[in-house]
């Protein structure tokens, strides 16, 4: 620590939280119940260093106003207190602590021992090492962006797209984007990227965590670095190299106009958000900040029984349900403050719509049991920010008894990952029969219509950040993850892939044709299933990882969308039709489960399932174990929905035939009272291309692993009920 302060120091107030800006002063207060002493540790250009020994301290809050602050001062915070690392009390005022209320972060962490509050030799004994020179700094910011008339777009579930993208990846090989704007938030608001996403029909961008995030020391060991993001440890600082213009402060301002240029668009803005756990890892990794202020309020512990506790070696305390070596302890007020004011703070302040919640059954236990009224949950439905915004559940963590899709209360919705797995076992050909496929592509019945939730409570998805990429799903059917440095044996092997007759990239024309039959299948069926379709950035374009399903460390051209490859750009021209056609039509986004039953008197069933002979589906048919091919009929006149005044709404019909097996299969159009012709909208059948007429009594022949949309014409004699 450097010399003291000669400066005044008034008082201040325990609250906020963080650093307050004033012309006169600038408040900071940061929560460190257990520590004896804290100092307020200042930075000049120069990197030399002021400290100021706090000496208020209200609540577990100390705190101080210090005059003549201006905005972009770097500044840290060191605590002295009791060390005993099995108590949750690691203090240690050797090291520069982040503010876990900063707005912004500057600079990075760098791999040395002084990071780490332990002596790496006897992890017992306290470091004496400083950490200052090897540690980032926590930034005073001025909040005056100007937002106009910019206001939350509040778009409705049923007509929600969402695309999910990396922030860097996605622009930082694009064209058409200024080379000093690439990969940045900058990048992301350029008029050519949102041109792209507006033509394809995204309504909602979700990005990778944008939360201040630093790499894991073992990955610094291996020359490599944590791309994705998910090790936060600021959660109100946007993260500061997606900035283009600069980490002392600029990555707010950068950050707000990409929001405010992206609604302008009609695109909403949702974050991945990781509160379950924190960069610092387990009880052996680096004191960055909350191990430092508060670790006893921070993670979550293992209750052993009394009789071994003493036995207990120290660094065996924390509970890791997430596999990152901590556990977030939510339940603890100034933790579950610290969430509520972060998410707030991005709602209010930085504007955005919506968030992800990475592994949120992690954060939802009362003692060790995942709780649906924990207090995280209670209070996020009950605040009247937070409960509309668009709140997202991944329904899982790391452990056997956190799985919990379909269990989330309303207003929350989840990521289906049943979903994922039966339409891509559909598509490759391992699917037990359609009755499940049925299931998922209507909504989900089975997981949200008990709870009284709608078809949108499932977001849909294929593919995620996480896993293969649409491309590599159908050209690989193994992992190749060597360049990740484990040995391939990271990342997942339950895929549900298939390369169908070749591994990885060949230039065999069968081969390369079935692939893009079978990945247009898997974004199509997303398209039009019931429900909130999430696409993953770059699957419509056939983006690559060379088999590599968990890039989280590859900052490069493995993760980065190649703009300039065009190859598979007939995928792009699908997805973007099917989205078209979702959008015009109600009929394909209802918010209502479909009964299988007439909306009026004498017309026609709002579902119904047909079998390739033209008839209805039977219970014998639904336990055919080998039938896999099945033709779904929506109605859309009239819809079971009513206008805003009550008034009866009509839309096309429709009826999707799906073939998911290796053979060709005629397909009737039964001559029934409610549909009489239809003609081709979609398709990934050469044979039958968009346009195509279709009449009833005609029968179709349906190519092998190939999925036709028909736009069918209601009898007028029915429209009139």
């Amino acid at each position: 620590m450097s010399s003291p302060a000669t400066a005044p120091q008034w008082p201040g107030q325990n609250w906020p939280l963080g650093a307050t800006w004033s012309a006169e002063s600038t408040n900071f207060a940061v929560h460190a119940p257990g520590a004896t002493r804290v100092w307020l540790c200042l930075f000049d250009d120069d990197d030399h260093e002021t400290a100021y020994e706090l000496t208020e301290r209200s609540l577990g809050v100390w705190h101080a106003r210090i005059p003549g602050v201006t905005p972009g001062t770097r500044y840290g915070y060191r605590a002295d207190g009791p060390w005993e690392p099995a108590a949750g009390l690691r203090f240690n005022p050797a090291k520069l602590l982040l503010d876990p209320y900063a707005h912004a972060v500057s600079g990075d962490i760098t791999q040395d021992p002084a990071l780490y509050g332990h002596d790496l030799e006897e992890p017992a004994k306290r470091s004496e090492l400083d950490s200052a020179a090897v540690t980032p700094r926590s930034v005073v910011v001025r909040d005056d962006f100007d937002w106009g008339d910019d206001a939350p777009l509040r778009r409705r579930w049923r007509d929600t797209v969402i695309y999910e993208l990396h922030v860097r990846g996605f622009t930082k090989l694009h064209p058409e984007v200024p080379e000093q704007l690439r990969g940045t938030y900058a990048g992301l608001a350029h008029p050519a990227t949102i041109a792209y996403l507006t033509d394809l029909g995204v309504t909602a961008v979700e990005l990778l965590p944008v939360h201040q995030f630093f790499s894991e020391p073992a990955l610094l060991d291996r020359g490599l670095a944590n791309y994705w993001g998910y090790n936060s440890l600021g959660f109100l600082a946007p993260h500061n190299t997606y900035s283009s213009s600069g980490d002392r402060g600029e990555q707010v301002t950068e950050f707000k106009q990409m929001v405010k240029d992206l609604h302008a668009a009609g695109i909403e803005v949702i974050l991945d958000v990781v509160y379950n756990h924190t960069a610092e890892g387990g009880a052996l990794g680096p004191t960055l900040s909350f191990r430092g202020l508060d670790d006893l309020g921070s993670y979550r512990r293992v209750q052993k029984p009394e009789e071994t506790e003493d036995d207990a070696p120290w660094e065996d305390t924390y509970w890791d349900v997430t596999g990152c070596g901590n556990t977030v302890d939510s339940s603890t007020p100034s933790t579950l403050r610290l969430i509520l004011d972060s998410l707030r703070y991005w709602v209010t302040e930085m504007h955005v719509d919506g968030f992800r919640f990475d592994l949120m059954s992690a954060l939802t236990r009362t003692g060790y049991a995942v709780d649906m009224h924990a207090a995280l949950l209670t209070t996020i439905n009950q605040d009247p920010v937070l409960r509309h915004a668009k709140l997202i559940a991944e329904p899982w963590d790391a452990s056997m008894d956190g799985y919990k899709v379909g269990e989330f209360p309303p207003p929350w919705v989840e990521w289906n990952d049943q979903y994922r797995d039966t339409i891509r076992d559909f598509w490759r050909c391992h699917s037990d029969g359609i009755r499940t496929v049925a299931t998922r592509v209507s909504g989900s019945a089975d997981l949200y219509a008990d709870d009284g939730r709608s078809p949108y409570a499932s977001v849909n998805f294929v593919t995620a950040h996480d896993g293969f990429t649409l491309r590599d799903l159908v050209s690989y059917d193994a992992k190749h993850n060597e360049a990740n440095g484990e040995e391939n044996r990271d990342g997942t092997d339950n895929n549900r892939s298939h390369n169908w007759g070749i591994e990885g990239e060949t230039d065999d024309p069968a081969v390369v044709a079935m692939r893009h039959r079978i990945a247009a299948n898997l974004l199509a069926t997303l398209c039009l299933s019931s429900g909130v379709p999430m696409l993953t950035a770059g699957d419509e374009r056939g983006r690559t990882q060379g088999g590599n399903n968990n890039a989280f460390c590859q900052d490069n051209e493995t993760s980065w969308v190649d703009w300039a490859d065009e190859t598979w750009l007939d995928l792009h021209e699908i997805t973007r039709t099917a989205l078209r056609i979702r959008r015009e039509h109600p009929a394909l986004r209802q918010r209502h489960f479909f009964e299988g039953r007439p909306t009026v008197r004498g017309g026609p069933k709002d579902l119904a399932w047909i079998h390739p002979t033209g008839r209805e589906m039977t219970d014998g048919d639904w336990h055919d174990d080998e039938l896999r091919v099945v033709g779904m009929f929506v109605s859309g006149s009239p819809l079971r929905e009513v206008g805003p005044r009550g008034e009866v709404l009509n839309d096309a019909s429709f009826l999707l035939w799906l073939n998911g097996s290796g053979n060709p299969c005629d397909c009737l159009l039964a001559d029934n009272p409610w549909v009489t012709s239809g003609v081709v909208v979609l398709s990934t059948d050469d044979h039958l291309p968009v346009g195509t007429p279709v009449d009833a009594g005609q029968t179709m022949p349906l190519s092998p692993h190939s999925l036709v949309l028909l736009q069918t014409r209601t009898d007028d004699h029915h429209e009139q009920h």
